[in-house]
Formats: structure tokens, C-alpha cells, sequence
């Protein structure tokens, strides 16, 4: 016989990677009752190259969470070296917004620190749970959601507040119809591998015609080495098949020799994983009792390599904002409103260089694109830092 369980909360996050995590953990950390549900078995990795620019160490900084993710193996990088016609530049990480350091961590060690995060600040985590729908009340608001667990439980969990944070296919978005507000779609592709080796102690980016390559080091001596290229070039590996790992390296070869050798010298331990043509949009963030948060909400291709910063400032400004509103109801159209504006303002720079980027201009355009972008991020590194701390944010659980 099926079981319906029912419960109450003030916010109900639906995905617990890096933007349900993180917007559960500071919710919590406001005091408010939280529950979250994932679909997935977690800890476990997900699609991504997982380097983070320097915003999004500001924010692991600001929240206390700094030193338990190098405490778990991402090697703290003091260097970034970028190379472009014939010119190879290696520059030292200079202090600003409070850090010194980029970080990269593999997915399945952020996303559990910040779901351990989360439940230290009293959030109620559940995984193995999907959500198949949502109730509204008779003048439309959501009011909660519908789910089931991996056993066949049904539960129905009434909120003030739904959250969808389950990324860039996001059921959530659709459930609450939350149309999207720009969009285009690049022809572009992403792949990427991981590499073990001695040496590699710099984020490093070669531009070449057609081609953006890169090394992200991360835990285990390893390092994941990516290539970005138009879905239309000669290297777009999607049909290499049975030889897409042997496909890979020589594409690197072609394209940034000295790397190749690297990568050869090395031991390449993890199959070729990539995708291509990716949307990029930004989509409606909130409506009556409901907010979209992470990829679900604004995602962009992985050639900016934004998404986890992007995640951890909108996690932030959205717990802000749902703090102030479930605190005064009378607060939330200007709350939620001020979360989508910021958001959006925050986004724009960034969603305009990647579509100017997956156009792959010629490598003298396409390093000054590079150079707007670098200055971009550091002003939103500024932002961040300068962001108020609410009470809790900021302390280790």
C-alpha cells in the first residue's frame, strides 16, 4: 500500500548540488526550516570541469568553507599561465577580495562539503527523493511539492517557499512555468579528461585558431585537461567513438604541442566526457512562492568557466532575499524582485562575453574578449566581498 507523508516547512530546495546545497546551507544558517531532496544517490560526480574563478572563492572564503575544501585535497593554485600566439605568460595570483588562490575540486568533494554544510546548519536533506509535482492554492501560489521516494513512499511537502536548484534541465522551471527571458544557443563544444602527472601547478588557458584549451589542476595529482572548439570543426570528437580518448590527445597536439607532451607523459584516468551545443539563457527567477537558483534558473556555456561562482553569488543573494521575505511577508515583492535584477545585473557581462567567445574570433579578438572577462570577474569578486554579512552567514557551522 502506498504511503503519503506529509510535513511542513518554510522552504523546500529541490536539488542539492553546489546551488540547492549552498542555498540550503545559508537558509539554514538564518534559522529557517529547510528540507531538500535530490533525485540522485549523493556524494557523486556530476558533468563538470569544476574550476573556480575567483569569486567563487570569495564566497567559500566568506562562508567558512575555504579551508575544508583544501583540507580535502584541492590543491591551492598560485599561478595562472596563458598562452597565445607563440607567447607563453606566467603571472603570480595577486591578492584581491581577500584571496590569493583559484581552487578547483572535483565535483564529488565540493557538492558533499556543501551538503555537509547544509545539514550543520540544520537543514533536512534527503536523497533518493523525486519530485513529480507541486500544489498551488486556489489563487495560484505554490504552496509545496509533491514527491516520491526510492522505496515508493509518497510525500507532500507544504512550504512557503519552493526552490528549484535541479540545474540546467530543470523539471522545476517547468513545473512553475518560469519562462525564459533571453536565450541563444552556440555551436560549441566542451570536452574534457583527467590527467595524473607531477607538475601541474597552474589554471592555465592556450588560445589558438578555433581552439581553447586548458588545465584545471585538482585532488589527486590529477588534473582536468578540457578543450573548447566549435561543433562544426574537424576536431569535434562526438563521433570519434571507440577512439575519442586517442582523438583527444591529438587534438591537443595539433593544438597546443608542449601541453600534448604533458598529457602523454602522463596517465590520462578517467574516459572523455563532453557535450555540445548547450542553450544558454536566462530564465524567469521567481513567482508566487517559488525561485529558481543555479543552473536552473541562468546557465551559460562552459568556456567563460563560471557556473560554480555563478551558483554561489545567486545562492547568496537568493537566501537573502527569501530571509527577509519569510520574515515579512509584506517584504517579498520587493525582495524577490531585487534577487532578479541583481541577478541579472551581475550575469550580464559575463552571458554577453560567452556568447562573444563560442564564436570563436580570431586568437588577437578572442584574447582581448579574454581580457574583459578576467576584468569582469575581479569586479565581481569585489561584489562579493562586499556583500553585508547577515547574522550566521559568515560563521562555521
Amino acid at each position: 500500500m502506498t504511503i503519503t507523508k506529509r510535513s511542513e516547512h518554510e522552504v523546500v530546495v529541490v536539488g542539492a548540488r553546489c546551488a540547492g546545497a549552498a542555498t540550503a546551507m545559508l537558509l539554514g544558517r538564518m534559522g529557517h526550516d529547510v528540507v531538500v531532496v535530490d533525485k540522485a544517490r549523493l556524494p557523486s560526480d556530476t558533468l563538470s570541469t569544476h574550476g573556480l574563478v575567483r569569486g567563487g572563492v570569495v564566497q567559500l572564503d566568506r562562508w567558512g568553507l575555504l579551508d575544508e575544501v583544501l583540507a580535502a585535497g584541492a590543491p591551492a593554485i598560485e599561478k595562472v599561465r596563458f598562452d597565445a600566439a607563440g607567447q607563453s605568460i606566467t603571472r603570480r595570483i595577486k591578492e584581491r577580495a581577500g584571496v590569493d588562490i583559484l581552487i578547483a575540486p572535483r565535483r564529488y568533494v565540493l557538492d558533499e562539503l556543501l551538503y555537509d554544510a547544509a545539514d550543520r546548519a540544520g537543514a533536512d536533506l534527503r536523497n533518493q527523493v523525486t519530485a513529480t509535482g507541486l500544489t498551488r492554492s486556489t489563487d495560484g501560489r505554490v504552496t509545496g511539492l509533491t514527491a516520491h521516494t526510492a522505496s515508493g513512499d509518497e510525500l507532500e511537502l507544504s512550504a512557503r517557499y519552493v526552490i528549484g536548484a535541479d540545474g540546467r534541465s530543470s523539471r522545476m522551471a517547468q513545473y512553475f512555468g518560469a519562462p525564459m527571458t533571453e536565450s541563444f544557443t552556440p555551436l560549441s563544444t566542451v570536452f574534457y579528461t583527467y590527467v595524473e602527472a607531477d607538475g601541474w601547478d597552474a589554471f592555465e588557458f592556450h588560445v589558438t585558431h578555433g581552439a581553447f584549451v586548458g588545465v584545471f589542476p585538482t585532488n589527486d595529482g590529477q588534473a582536468c585537461v578540457w578543450m573548447c572548439s566549435p561543433s562544426t570543426s574537424p576536431t569535434d570528437l562526438r563521433t570519434a567513438g571507440s577512439r575519442r580518448t586517442a582523438a583527444f590527445v591529438e587534438a591537443i597536439d595539433r593544438l597546443a604541442p608542449e601541453l600534448a607532451r604533458r598529457v602523454r607523459a602522463g596517465r590520462i584516468v578517467a574516459p572523455i566526457r563532453g557535450v555540445a551545443n548547450m542553450p544558454n539563457y536566462l530564465r524567469m527567477p521567481y513567482g508566487p512562492g517559488w525561485a529558481l537558483v543555479g543552473d536552473a534558473g541562468y546557465h551559460r556555456d562552459p568556456i567563460t568557466g563560471h557556473g560554480i561562482t555563478d551558483a554561489f553569488r545567486d545562492a547568496e543573494l537568493l537566501a537573502t532575499a527569501l530571509d527577509r521575505a519569510l520574515r515579512n511577508p509584506a517584504a517579498e515583492p520587493d525582495a524577490l524582485a531585487t534577487y532578479h535584477r541583481t541577478r541579472d545585473d551581475q550575469a550580464r557581462e559575463v552571458f554577453d562575453l560567452t556568447r562573444a567567445l563560442t564564436a570563436f574570433p580570431p586568437v588577437e579578438e578572442f584574447v582581448a574578449l579574454q581580457i574583459r572577462l578576467s576584468e569582469a570577474l575581479e569586479r565581481e569578486a569585489d561584489f562579493l566581498a562586499g556583500l553585508p554579512l547577515v547574522p550566521g552567514v559568515a560563521a562555521a557551522a
